[in-house]
């Protein structure tokens, strides 16, 4: 009898304990992302996006009254850096929810970690589609490549009218090269020509040989299918030559306003958001974000933003912070947030419209981009 009252005074006290755990005063997010480094606009943005959340979150009673403390860490874009980031968060801060990292390499590097150890995980940007494969606890809030380079071929011959376009990609980036295949498949069969393709390799600062090539090919759109800052730099050695035909590339141009001039103007990108929409919740996401950084929030802003909202929500159904439980409420995401009406696919892969917008310049000079349409999955 006095051993069944220890056994069960022990159960007790396991039993509490564990609330106490479940019941801690605040939960643990992770953030990983390119705080310094070639794309640390990126990483600010993002971090930007979350710290808006957390703080709209939390000044509304947190998550079930538990507060939310985030802890950022920066990879400088640097897929082993993002590897020891990742091994800090879930070893020393004990944390279980990670947001990252934003560019793919980087993503791609610890997501055999996270499905091993159980940890959910949500890539803001991270657009390669191998990004989720590695399992179930894998998720993001972007868009993946093959539908990018079908929404840009799509706006090139659609909207653009093009019929012979020209390629210029890095042949060692799986963002720049995966955008490029799907684009020349969906351009081909939507009856027009890739009359040049032409690649450079990452930190590549002269692309006057490839220009000039494309050039005598005589195309009516240049593809470009890479992050700003190499955009910024083709873009003026290709105006400089003399091409002068539309140019378009995907989301990774989001940070060409203040890291770019004219020459990037008849430019169009395709983007998981405009911060010109008239949507009711882009309107207050963006009045809020100015109202804190002033400045207009780019998508990575948004993206990061929405996945604090989502795994917010999914820990608010699953009804407990256990990982596996709050995994498969997020699977079962079907919401309204900043860059649209959101469910995921089998692979956790989102699905939801893209916009494509325009490179313009403001009254002052400055560049800036305008919602020019959108295209649906």
């Amino acid at each position: 009898m006095k051993m069944t009252k220890v056994l069960a005074l022990s159960a007790l006290t396991a039993a509490l304990l564990s609330g106490c755990e479940e019941k801690s005063s605040t939960i643990k997010f992770g953030a990983i992302g390119p705080l310094s480094g070639a794309v640390a606009v990126y990483g600010t943005e993002a971090k930007n996006g979350i710290d808006l959340a957390i703080e709209e979150i939390n000044a509304n009673g947190g998550i079930n009254g538990q507060k939310i403390e985030i802890i950022n860490e920066d990879d400088e874009g640097n897929p082993e850096k993002s590897v020891s980031a990742y091994k800090k968060l879930v070893t020393k801060d004990k944390v279980k929810y990670i947001i990252g990292s934003l560019t793919s390499g980087c993503t791609q590097a610890i997501t055999a970690l996270a499905q091993a150890q159980k940890i959910v995980m949500i890539a803001p940007a991270a657009t390669a589609p191998a990004i989720t494969t590695s399992g179930d606890f894998i998720f993001r809030a972007c868009f993946i490549d093959p539908f990018q380079g079908t929404v840009g071929a799509r706006f090139a011959t659609e909207s653009l009218g093009s019929k012979n376009a020209a390629i210029l990609y890095d042949i060692g980036s799986d963002y720049s090269a995966g955008l490029t295949e799907n684009f020349e498949k969906t351009f081909e069969a939507a009856g027009g020509k890739i009359v040049a393709k032409e690649s450079y390799n990452s930190g590549d600062k002269d692309f006057n040989a490839q220009l000039t090539k494309i050039k005598n090919a005589n195309p009516d759109l240049v593809y470009l299918p890479d992050y700003y800052g190499t955009v910024s730099l083709i873009t003026k050695q290709l105006r400089a030559q003399g091409i002068t035909t539309p140019i378009v590339g995907a989301d990774g141009w989001d940070g060409l306003a203040g890291n770019a001039g004219d020459e990037v103007l008849n430019g169009y990108y395709s983007n998981h958001y405009a911060a010109d929409s008239t949507n009711e919740a882009v309107q207050k996401f963006v009045k809020a974000y100015k109202a804190k950084y002033s400045a207009a929030p780019t998508a990575f802003a948004a993206l990061a933003y929405d996945s604090t909202y989502m795994l917010k929500d999914a820990i608010i159904k699953a009804g407990t912070t256990d990982s596996v439980k709050v995994r498969d409420a997020l699977a079962a995401t079907d919401g309204n947030y900043v860059t649209g009406h959101l469910t995921f696919d089998s692979d956790r892969n989102p699905v939801k419209s893209a916009v494509i917008v325009e490179t313009i310049k403001l009254d002052d000079g400055t560049i800036s981009s305008a919602y020019k349409t959108t295209v649906n999955p």
